[in-house]
């Protein structure tokens, strides 16, 4: 059903639905997404349309600006764009603090209650080192990889990769040759050098750059699931997976979490300049 779903379809829906509905519109990229941001939002005064990714979205909202359509904001994921200051003019359009909506629920205390839960406070406490700060180490190499990809237009495939080909289940460090490789075979594309892709790596590689804003939460979700298997916990892998982690970081997010980040001060600040559209909850 995906590829049916456009950003021209998505702004008609929108259009036809205007005359029902007199409120506000919030695009966002997926379900997931949604599960998250409906807790927060006035659902009597705003309704959700899923655009199925980011560049529907993001198109489908420039199509309605182009209307002079009122009263529809999109929120998408930064990913690279504030790596790459490639951000985008309209107000409508609002980014996630972090990398994803996922590394904005890693960085909340919601991650804090996951480990609680799942962790084993023995192992946790004879690790000794800080849990988030390994994550970013370890996910920051898997983040430059993508970035690379992106730039240099590499097509690599990262979906269902299996990383227990590159990371050491016992200190979840990255072997960053291994990740390449397993990265390029994963993606069918053979023909790559590993050492150019390597070098463009270090390159790119900046200690300036923000962890939060270079690594993908699924990828931290994803080594995350191998630290409580072994490193932090002694959990089954299938009992553990990251799709059931996501799961549980999203319902162990706080409406308190939410109203200190700067995606909920933007969303108040664009129903102030777009009155009387309401979006946030009147509890929030």
């Amino acid at each position: 059903m995906r590829e049916f779903i456009t950003p021209d379809r998505i702004a008609n829906q929108i259009r036809m639905r205007r005359s029902s509905h007199k409120g506000s519109f919030l695009i966002v990229e997926g379900r997931s997404d949604k599960l998250v941001y409906e807790r927060f939002i006035d659902e009597t005064n705003c309704e959700f349309s899923i655009a199925s990714g980011k560049e529907n979205a993001v198109a489908a909202i420039r199509i309605l600006e182009k209307d002079n359509f009122t009263g529809v904001l999109a929120i998408v994921d930064a990913d690279f764009c504030r790596l790459d200051e490639n951000l985008s003019s309209s107000s409508n359009l609002l980014l996630t603090d972090d990398h994803d909506l996922e590394m904005m629920l890693l960085k909340s205390l919601a991650l804090d209650k996951v480990l609680s839960e799942r962790g084993s406070e023995d192992k946790i406490n004879n690790f000794g080192q800080d849990i988030r700060s390994t994550l970013l180490e370890s996910g920051k190499r898997i983040g430059y990889l993508r970035w690379v990809s992106l730039k240099e237009n590499l097509s690599l495939k990262f979906e269902e990769l299996n990383f227990s080909k590159f990371i050491d289940k016992f200190t979840l460090v990255i072997d960053t040759a291994k990740l390449i490789k397993a990265v390029k075979d994963h993606s069918q594309k053979l023909a790559l050098i590993d050492q150019d892709i390597q070098k463009t790596i270090e390159t790119l590689e900046n200690r300036t750059h923000d962890p939060w804003q270079v690594c993908c939460g699924h990828d931290i979700i994803c080594i995350l699931s191998m630290g409580l298997s072994k490193v932090w916990g002694s959990w089954k892998t299938n009992d553990v997976k990251s799709d059931i982690l996501e799961r549980e970081l999203r319902l162990a997010y706080e409406d308190s979490y939410f109203r200190s980040t700067q995606l909920y001060k933007s969303i108040q600040q664009w129903e102030v300049k777009n009155k009387p559209y309401q979006v946030l909850s009147p509890g929030n």
